[in-house]
Order: C-alpha cells, then sequence, then structure tokens
C-alpha cells in the first residue's frame, strides 16, 4: 500500500560480493501516465509480492507510489579449508600437486550436453567456444587461496605461441567474464576442487593438449600435471559473440545437427532427389575434419576465423592442387576408383582419407564435394547445407556473361566456346558473419568445392555472400562474380565479322539459374531460394543487378554505358535519427544535376540487421516514381511505421534501406544503402546530496517506457566502482509509455571521481542505459 515499506531479502546476492559494503536500500517508485485505464505492470507486480497488504482497488482512478526497500545481508565469511596436518601456515608451505583431472567428458554428461556435442562418438571433452565448460581435479592436499597458485594451459599446432592465440595461460579469477580465457574455483571439497573455464568466441578451432601448472607462495618452481587429455574446441553457432551464430533452433537442429539430408539433381523439369548421410557425428569423422585443416598450409592461429577456414576446406575437399580429399572425375571412366554415383555418404571418404593419411579418394563429382563439404563444415560448427542450381552457367573468361560465338555462316566456333551451362550443379552455403565486408553482407555464403576453375591460384571458390550476388555488388570478395554468372548471367550470342571482330546479335536473359533447390528445415521437402540468389526474372531489380555485375566483368560493354550520369540520390535523417516505439521518418534527396528533365522510378526495401552485419528479414518493399525537372532537387519523405518493426528488431535494432533505380533518359544506374537504428530512451541517473567517503547519499534513475505496450519482467542493473557492488532489482512488468523512479541508497568507499552506471534488461528492450558522474570527498 502507498506509504508501506517491505523488506525483502534477496537469495541471489548472498556470498556474491565478499567483503561488500553495507546494506543496499531501494526505494522504487511508478507513475503511469493513463492510470485511469489499467492498473499498473509495476503495481501488479508489488500486488504479487505481498497479497496480504496490498489488494486491488475498486476505484479505476488511483494515485500509486510504492516504496520496496531491499536489504543485502553481509557476505558471509569465506570458510577455509582446515589442513590436514599441521596449521595452515604449514600447509600453505607444502608443495601443491595434482593428483588427477576429470574433464567430465560422457557423452551425457553436462559439458557435452550444454554443448550440444553429445551426438559425437566418442567420450572425449569436445566443447564449443564461448561458453563455459567444467573440470574437476583432486590435488594430494586441500587447495589455499591465499597461498596456492594454479593455471591450465592449452596447446594446438606445432608450435603453439601466446600471440597467436594457440598457446593458451587460463588463470584463477573470482569472477568469469565474457571474451577472454579464465576459469574460476565453483566448488571445493576436501583435496577436490571443480573449475568452470570460459574461452572466448574468436578462439582459435581446433584439438589442444591440457597441461595444469601449480605453485605455492614459497615455491620457486612450479610443478607441471600433463594429464594425457586433449580437448577440442569448435565454432559455436549458438553464441552470440560467434560468427557462426545463428538466431533459429528449427534451423541450428537441420544445419548444424541434423546428419542426413538430400541432395537434388537433373534438370529443372525433371527434378530428382537422392538422400545423402553426412554422418558429420560418426566415429572417426571428427579426427577426419581436425585431419584436413592439419593437412592444409593454413596456420594454427587462422583457425578462429570462419571465413579461413571455409576457404581452405573448399580447396581441401578437392583433390585438384593439394592432394586433398576426392578426386574429380567427368570422364565415364572408373575402373580404378569408385564411381561419382555409387557413393550416398560422406563417412566412408573420409574415413578412407584419414586412414591412408591424406591419399586422395576416387572419385567424385558435384554432388559428392557439396555433400562431404556439409559434413566438415557442420561437423566443425558452421551451419552449413548442400544447394543445387539448375542451368548452371561456368563463365570461363570472367566476363560475367555465358558467351557463344559464331564465325561469319553462324557455325559455332568450338574452339572459342569454353563457357558452358550445365544441366545442374551442386555447391553449399553456410552462414556467418562477415566483418571483412561492408554491413549487409553476412548470412548465407556460397561455397563451391568442385574443381571448375582457380581462385588466386588454388582450386577454391568462396565463400561469397548472397547478398552480395544477388544484388550484383561482384567486386565484393571471394569469388562473387564467379558464382554471380553461374546464377544470373545472360546468354550473348556474338558473330565475327569479317575483318574479325566480333558482333553482338542475340541475348537471353533466361538462360541459367533456375529452380535453385536445397533441402527444406525440418521436413523432407525441397525448398527453392532462387529468391535469395537473384531477383525476380525481368524484374527492373534483376536487370540492374545484372548491368552492375557486367561493369567489373572482362567485357564491360556488353550493355553500354550511361549516356550520362547526371541525377544522385541519398539518404538524410534528422537529428540522431529514428527513435524507438514511434514511426521512423528518413528523408531521400534525388538531385537532377542536368538541364534536361529526369524520370525514375525508385525501389526501396528496409531489412532488419544484427549488429554483425547480417541481414535478418525483410519488412518492406515499395516502389516511388520520380520526376525531375532540370536541375531541380527532390526530398521524399520516407516512413517505415511501428507496427511493422516492432515484432522484427533484434539486438542493437539496426536495420538498413535499400535504394535502386535506373534514369529513363540517360539508363544511369541509381544504388545507394543507408544502415540506421532505432534509438533507445536513456536512463537518467541524478545523485541526490554531496558524496563523502562513509556516509550515505542516493541517486535517482529515472526510466519512461517509450513503446506503446507493456514491457515484461524489467530488470534493473546498477553498479558503480567505489560507490556500491553491482546488483540488481528486479521491477516486473512496465506499462505502455510508464515512468519509473528508482532511488538508490549507498555508501561511497573510495575518494575522487567516480561513475555510477544503471542499465535496462528487458527482452523486449534492449541498449537502455545511464551514467551519473559522482566526485566523492574525504570527510
Amino acid at each position: 500500500m502507498p506509504g508501506e515499506r517491505l523488506s525483502v531479502r534477496s537469495t541471489r546476492e548472498v556470498g556474491r560480493f565478499p567483503g561488500a559494503a553495507p546494506p543496499v536500500r531501494v526505494e522504487l517508485t511508478i507513475q503511469k501516465q493513463e492510470e485511469k485505464k489499467q492498473e499498473g505492470g509495476c503495481r501488479q507486480w508489488f500486488r504479487k509480492t505481498c497479497l496480504c497488504c496490498c489488494k486491488r482497488q475498486n476505484s479505476n482512478t488511483y494515485d500509486l507510489t510504492d516504496k520496496v526497500e531491499f536489504v543485502k545481508p553481509p557476505a558471509p565469511e569465506p570458510t577455509k579449508p582446515k589442513p590436514e596436518n599441521g596449521d595452515a601456515k604449514e600447509m600453505g608451505g607444502k608443495k601443491l600437486l595434482v593428483s588427477s583431472v576429470d574433464l567430465l567428458s560422457s557423452k551425457t554428461g553436462l559439458n557435452r550436453q550444454e554443448h550440444h556435442t553429445d551426438l559425437y562418438q566418442g567420450d572425449e571433452l569436445i566443447i564449443r567456444r564461448g561458453q563455459t565448460f567444467q573440470i574437476e581435479m583432486e590435488l594430494d592436499r586441500p587447495f589455499n587461496a591465499e597461498d596456492d597458485n594454479l593455471h591450465l594451459e592449452l596447446k594446438t599446432g606445432p608450435l603453439p605461441l601466446v600471440s597467436k592465440g594457440t598457446h593458451v595461460i587460463i588463470r584463477l579469477v573470482d569472477h568469469l567474464e565474457d571474451e577472454r580465457w579464465e576459469a574460476k574455483i565453483v566448488e571445493q571439497s576436501g583435496n577436490k576442487i571443480k573449475l568452470s573455464v570460459n574461452s572466448p568466441a574468436t578462439a582459435v578451432i581446433g584439438l589442444y593438449g591440457l597441461t595444469v601448472t601449480t605453485s605455492t607462495s614459497k615455491d620457486e618452481a612450479a610443478t607441471i600435471h600433463d594429464p594425457n587429455k586433449n580437448i577440442t574446441l569448435l565454432f559455436n553457432p549458438w553464441c552470440e559473440e560467434d560468427a557462426v551464430f545463428l538466431d533459429n533452433e528449427e534451423e541450428l537442429k537441420e544445419y548444424v545437427l541434423n546428419d542426413t539430408g538430400r541432395i537434388y539433381y537433373g534438370t529443372e523439369k525433371q527434378i530428382g532427389a537422392r538422400t545423402w548421410n553426412f554422418g558429420q557425428f560418426n566415429e572417426g569423422i571428427l579426427e577426419a575434419c581436425l585431419f584436413i585443416l592439419e593437412k592444409s598450409d593454413m596456420p594454427p592461429s587462422g583457425r578462429g576465423d570462419p571465413v579461413n577456414v571455409v576457404r581452405v576446406i573448399s580447396a581441401m575437399i578437392n583433390a585438384q592442387d593439394d592432394f586433398g580429399v576426392l578426386v574429380g572425375n567427368w570422364s565415364g571412366n572408373y575402373s580404378d576408383g569408385v564411381p561419382p554415383s555409387a557413393w550416398s555418404s560422406s563417412v566412408e571418404i573420409l574415413r578412407k582419407y584419414h586412414s591412408s593419411n591424406g591419399t586422395p579418394v576416387s572419385y567424385g563429382q558435384c554432388w559428392v564435394f557439396s555433400g562431404i563439404t556439409t559434413t566438415v563444415l557442420r561437423c566443425l560448427g558452421i551451419p552449413s547445407r548442400s544447394v543445387t542450381n539448375f542451368q548452371s552457367a561456368h563463365d570461363t573468361d570472367v566476363s560475367l556473361t555465358t558467351d557463344v560465338y559464331f564465325d561469319e555462316n553462324m557455325e559455332p566456333i568450338h574452339y572459342l566456346n569454353s563457357d558452358s551451362v550445365w544441366n545442374f550443379h551442386v555447391w553449399n552455403d553456410c552462414w556467418m558473419a562477415r566483418a571483412d565486408l561492408p554491413p549487409g553482407f553476412g548470412g548465407w555464403q556460397a561455397v563451391d568445392s568442385t574443381p571448375q576453375e582457380t581462385s588466386q591460384g588454388t582450386f577454391c571458390c568462396g565463400p561469397a555472400s548472397l547478398n552480395a550476388i544477388r544484388s550484383g555488388q561482384v567486386y565484393l570478395k571471394n569469388d562473387t562474380p564467379f558464382v554471380f554468372a553461374e546464377v544470373n548471367s545472360d546468354k550473348i550470342f556474338w558473330q565475327r565479322n569479317l575483318d574479325g571482330t566480333f558482333s553482338q546479335i542475340h541475348s537471353e536473359k533466361k538462360a541459367v539459374g533456375h529452380c535453385i533447390s536445397t533441402k527444406a528445415v525440418g521436413s523432407e521437402k525441397r525448398a527453392d531460394i532462387t529468391h535469395l540468389y537473384k531477383h525476380k526474372e525481368d524484374s527492373e531489380e534483376e536487370r540492374i543487378a545484372v548491368e552492375t555485375a557486367s561493369r567489373y566483368g572482362s567485357k564491360p560493354e556488353v550493355y553500354g554505358a550511361a549516356k550520362a550520369e547526371d541525377v544522385s540520390v541519398e539518404v538524410r535523417m534528422e537529428g540522431e535519427g529514428p527513435t524507438m516505439g514511434a514511426d521512423a521518418h528518413l528523408s531521400i534527396v534525388v538531385k537532377n544535376l542536368s538541364s534536361q528533365p529526369r524520370r525514375t522510378t525508385l525501389h526501396s526495401q528496409v531489412a532488419v540487421m544484427y549488429y554483425t552485419g547480417v541481414l535478418k528479414d525483410t519488412i518492406r518493399k515499395e516502389q516511388t516514381p520520380v520526376d525531375l525537372l532540370p536541375n531541380e532537387e527532390k526530398t521524399i519523405e520516407w516512413m517505415l511505421p511501428y507496427q511493422q518493426y516492432q515484432n522484427q528488431l533484434v539486438d542493437q535494432a539496426a536495420l538498413m534501406l535499400t535504394l535502386s533505380g535506373r534514369v529513363n533518359e540517360t539508363q544511369q544506374v541509381l544504388a545507394h544503402q543507408t544502415t540506421f537504428r532505432l534509438r533507445t530512451p536513456d536512463l537518467n541517473v541524478t545523485p541526490l546530496g554531496d558524496a563523502f567517503v562513509g556516509k550515505e547519499m542516493a541517486a535517482k534513475i529515472t526510466f519512461t517506457n517509450p513503446l506503446p505496450r507493456t514491457l515484461m519482467g524489467v530488470i534493473f542493473r546498477v553498479e558503480g566502482l567505489g560507490l556500491q557492488e553491482g546488483h540488481e532489482v528486479p521491477v516486473g512488468d512496465v506499462g505502455g509509455h510508464s515512468t519509473v523512479t528508482l532511488t538508490e541508497h549507498f555508501t561511497p568507499t573510495l575518494s575522487g571521481p567516480r561513475k555510477l552506471v544503471a542499465s535496462l534488461d528487458c527482452k523486449q528492450l534492449t541498449q537502455v542505459h545511464g551514467v551519473a558522474d559522482i566526485v566523492v570527498l574525504e570527510q
């Protein structure tokens, strides 16, 4: 009830902050703008907490002021382990030795289950980076934190180096933090300790050897214990900080955990399907995949970047120039090997390659190369799928067209007709962020292990961004022009003139890139993903992509240059940009720099984007005709309604607006991309009174929900070094446009300039925080 106080003891805080300052007192006030309509979210939370003294009022009109006092009990003194013989001083002087190490690596244990590695055969420790795991140790005596030192060391590769991330020293800390190697003792019983170990989401993947180093404060020499146990570290698509993070549980089950699939073949009008056993969890397959990485020339320090790993895998799956896994053969004569069509599994091929110490296996064609690539990438933790393109072009001269040459009598010139169109071709998509590319080009990447053309001197292809392929931005690496030509090149017919030159006589715009197919998520059906590789055939967007790409090919004159480039387009935003909870407004400015009128149609689409540059979903498309008078500048007001993005946003609330068009009079192509975010409100943190060491003071924290809907389960986190320990304040539900006022009481322990930092924890609204500068004086 208003004016009544309630003392709440949070059991989660007990023992979390040893040596904490005096108890923290918090006062919470919630004010709702439209209190006549409904009961406020925080009122509901308080009433649930204390039903006996807070009953619902019958009246629809009320003023609400709740004060909740949180009393944090002093942390108990840590219990020091008792020495077996003699006093603590004598125990501290005794050398500390490791008797045994248990990696808790059973398939049925928490480590393997929590890391989604319980499907791998064997009982070795297989974990994913960016996620904690536990190990247990038995020592020859109880561990004494005051006198004993202990750290772990992990080494991978032939020459482990700390500077390269291949020699890792893991020290004990009091509190685990993200994005670093560290360990914490979480349990201690007699001579046994249990460690929780954390790894960064950028760690080098592979097989690590483990040692444990111990010493006491009086020892000059440390003791190294080698348990003769290894740890395998994989990519982690379940970890938000990992570049291969995939935010869809059903797709994770399909593209990482599913060990069987479907690969499509035939023609676009007669699509066939065969079941393929990827078998990434079968016995010996993980070892074979790691062996492939070892056989490559990539240094172990490069195995932390999935772009590098995927590119190396695409080279190593074929045996063309590096004694890779599989020999390609399209001759029809397979007498000294296995015919490509006889394979139905990656398992036997990978086992043969590994057991023979790297002797290439015979024979394979595109679907076999793709099936093995899917196996290896999924095994290493990179989401992957096999993809079939029907009427797949093979551009041999980087013209970004499929060229057919005739002589003066319209007879084919065979020695010039090196470009070809395959009935079908199978490659792979893999999922990752692309920090090496501009924002918006992460997500699905094409990678092809079939040896067709060399890339930078090696038979490999990719990873090439599907978004770059779709928009014709073939200047972005890796091998984007080649994949673009496979799915969206025009077939150009040329005739030789009497003087030996060639003239373009015909073109086919729909010759290649049909029915691009992969297995559907969670079913045996075929999913058509052509729209991810190219815009709708003959649409203006598709034509713009083709002509944009051709500018970077060996025949840029095929489509002719624009007569003039005198129209510009840009996007402007007012002030600091759109705010969360309201319609997003931007201005599109189109300028005509010529003395003639210009006409175009602007195609716009806006997509949700992760902070890593990966696009999630397109949430709006539209077309806008634009007529410009000579030398006219026209501003188009663009608006994205709140209702269209309210349930679509991800962390950071980022969006990408893409504009494209063609000027009718000059054929100039217009293209522009703008990334923006929906700004969230700050927490307003205001100190109350002067600050002195040892004297209680207060600060007021105010937050207004910017959304027209209720925020569920809001929690405030407050911390200030030298002011008070970090802690959580559960607020509960906060109604639409409601204001929450929180009063923090604390006693500064250190003088000088200090910062009180507050943040809001809520799934529906992220990146809300605030800070107050406080100068603490000595009394």
